[in-house]
């Protein structure tokens, strides 16, 4: 499924790995993003991921950890640098980050297709730098929580690499009207487990808080849940789950709430359902065994922005005809082997339109 090779040059260790099914699981939702015309560039695209990794454990001689990424794909890139010093494990456990991200921004601005079952491109494309610090507090039995504060530079691009300030319509793509938009972000995130043999518990919560230290720069606040439950039933697994969030403040299109998708609402395309300053998303899903390795499931999924799609800048969701709230449903098969984990889904939302996904999980190296 890919190749892999490590080097060790003295104590550091250089990780090199192209993946070729790292993005099958996009390829199957999304058509392509641009007309490349070259079929070997359209393979390549889908499913060639490259990535590279150099990890240093000790890199001033006081076990400093110094860990650089690079993940590569046709349309997306993301660079990691991540700096940590030795502390105490009493006493919370700092990192220094640096991270540049681009990606097509798919669940905002992308255009709905087939009876809303894909989303192309809407030609808005997120370039986003930050720079900042993580606190990791110690863990207790149950409650682990990180805290961060850093500063974030967001630039929307056009496909062609062109900064921009509007969408296709016409529209805004940033909060301030510039080909930029700057904060500095407190973010908090609680993150509550509990499990025995016959059931777990989690809930996470993320809170966000931009800090105006120029007047210039977004003022808001964005909260994000997650509740879960898995039960076991007899041979069957039964999990549930709850997401839902808001933002109040500034806000920029691209900070809205994408539903719909793949670990959103299937059946759907990326935020095919819509998008708003809030969101409540359900799942149920139902696993069973069908032989040692093979397990079939069956789910439903439903997605709503609560009416707030109307109150995100300049009304995308609205334009772009998405309905505001989806059901999906469908049945699958889950495939467990030593090389990783296989998952496939067969969906249909409430436009009866149909839609595959593949995905995999967990390769070994």
């Amino acid at each position: 499924m890919g190749a892999q090779k490590s080097i060790h040059a003295g104590k550091a260790k250089i990780d090199v790995n192209v993946d070729f099914t790292h993005k099958i699981c996009a390829s199957m939702m999304l058509p392509s993003l641009r007309n490349t015309g070259s079929p070997l560039s359209l393979v390549i695209g889908r499913y060639c991921h490259f990535s590279l990794c150099i990890k240093h454990p000790n890199l001033f001689g006081g076990s400093e950890k110094l860990d650089v990424s690079w993940d590569k794909g046709l349309y997306d890139s993301n660079i990691l640098v991540a700096y940590r010093r030795p502390r105490p494990q009493w006493v919370a456990q700092q990192c220094f980050v640096m991270q540049h991200s681009l990606s097509p921004e798919i669940g905002v601005h992308g255009i709905p297709v087939d009876n809303f079952s894909r989303s192309g491109s809407g030609g808005v494309n997120l370039s986003r730098f930050s720079v900042g610090l993580d606190l990791n507090e110690p863990a207790s039995s149950k409650w682990s929580s990180t805290t961060s504060v850093k500063f974030e530079n967001v630039r929307l691009l056009s496909d062609d690499g062109r900064s921009i300030t509007r969408d296709l319509d016409g529209f805004p793509v940033t909060c301030s009207g510039n080909a930029h938009d700057s904060m500095v972000v407190l973010k908090q995130e609680s993150q509550y487990a509990k499990a025995n043999e016959h059931s777990f518990s989690r809930f996470t919560m993320q809170i966000e808080q931009g800090i105006p230290v120029l007047s210039k720069w977004l003022i808001f606040n964005r909260f994000k849940f997650v509740a879960s439950k898995g039960i076991k039933l007899g041979p069957a697994f039964l999990l549930t789950s709850l997401t839902g969030g808001s933002i109040v403040g500034d806000m920029a299109p691209y900070q809205a709430f994408a539903i719909g998708g793949l670990g959103s609402v299937r059946g759907y395309g990326e935020g095919a359902v819509g998008s708003g300053r809030s969101c409540l998303v359900a799942n149920t899903e139902v696993t069973f065994p069908l032989s040692k390795m093979l397990e079939g499931s069956v789910f439903l999924d439903c997605g709503t922005d609560l009416g707030s799609g109307r109150l995100v800048p300049g009304n995308p969701a609205m334009r772009q005809g998405k309905p505001g709230s989806g059901v999906g449903f469908g049945y699958g098969l889950r495939f467990k082997s030593p090389v990783g984990h296989f998952q496939v889904d067969y969906a249909i939302n409430a436009f009866q339109q149909k839609t595959l996904y593949f995905g995999v999980t967990n390769l070994a190296s």
